[in-house]
């Protein structure tokens, strides 16, 4: 395995490089009207950026669309392995208990996320599911990585949607 020591600190210029990526990928998803939620994984053998995804729920009219576990399919396709053991994972909110589930099965040593979801995170916020210790694997989890900008996207996104009476 490799050393997670420098991966803890939200200030690392490694991580802000990157969340700006998921927030470019939050963008996209925000331009096709979808929650704007975007995700990023880096490949640390390759060094490498391997996935870009945002959310596509509406698009695809799938439930599990988010951007986590479409970053997580073309990560894994592009390792031709189901095993991302030396990747991390750049999401602008905090994952949600389906994808936080799906981080601990591709065995995701890190997990960045800019916001919290006191709605639905489940790194830190309503459930601790990727550092579970009664799970066979667990994972490092840096928040609040651009947290101001990450929230300020969703928050803009929804207050246009409440003053166009949609949900």
């Amino acid at each position: 395995m490799f050393d997670l020591m420098p991966f803890t600190d939200p200030a690392n210029p490694f991580h802000l490089l990157h969340m700006e990526m998921a927030l470019d990928e939050a963008g996209v998803a925000e331009a096709e009207d979808e929650v704007p939620v975007g995700a990023v994984i880096v490949s640390l053998e390759r060094g490498e950026v391997i996935a870009r995804a945002h959310n596509q729920r509406e698009q695809l009219n799938d439930p599990t669309a988010h951007a986590e576990m479409i970053a997580i399919t073309q990560a894994a396709t592009a390792l031709g392995s189901w095993r991302l053991e030396k990747c991390l994972l750049y999401v602008t909110l905090e994952p949600c208990p389906m994808c936080a589930g799906a981080i601990v099965q591709a065995r995701l040593p890190v997990v960045v996320y800019g916001c919290p979801d006191p709605k639905a995170g489940a790194c830190h916020t309503l459930y601790q599911i990727t550092s579970d210790p009664r799970l066979n694997h667990r994972c490092q989890v840096v928040g609040g990585v651009l947290a101001d900008r990450c929230a300020g996207l969703l928050s803009g996104f929804f207050a246009k949607k409440r003053a166009l009476g949609k949900k």
